[in-house]
């Protein structure tokens, strides 16, 4: 079964109760861990969800996930030359203006040949990316 990439809008939404989408990606979630579907990320997302989470509830969320995906290898880390195509992208302003970290996520998911991606972000969409939700 090929991977599915996490997003950290899609997280954040399940994890974040008041998130305006938290009922549509947490369904959506759900679908993807009872049909056993692999879930791979980067650290830069995991560092976004960090970031956000910092004083909230989700804190221990985003930990529990970090050690999870690390401890199956899905916890996958962008190559220097991906970091490096992601900077020229974002500089051009490709996908919509998509951030720095979205811009590594797409590099990523083109190397691992993924598709799909965990989130409702249109730069996902922008970037040629099926988006879950």
């Amino acid at each position: 079964m090929t991977p599915v990439f996490l997003d950290t809008a899609g997280l954040i939404a399940v994890w974040e109760r008041a998130d305006q989408w938290h009922a549509e990606a947490s369904g959506s979630f759900r679908l993807l861990l009872d049909r056993g579907t692999p879930l791979v990320t980067t650290p830069h997302v995991l560092l976004e969800c960090g970031n956000t989470c910092a004083r909230r509830p989700c804190r221990r969320d985003v930990a529990e996930l970090r050690r999870d995906l690390m401890s199956t290898g899905r916890l996958v880390e962008p190559t220097p030359s991906e970091i490096e195509a992601a900077w020229s992208a974002y500089e051009r302003g490709e996908a919509g203006q998509a951030g720095i970290v979205d811009h590594v996520s797409f590099a990523v998911m083109r190397r691992l040949g993924l598709s799909r991606a965990f989130t409702n972000d249109a730069h996902f969409r922008a970037a040629g990316f099926e988006t879950l939700y």
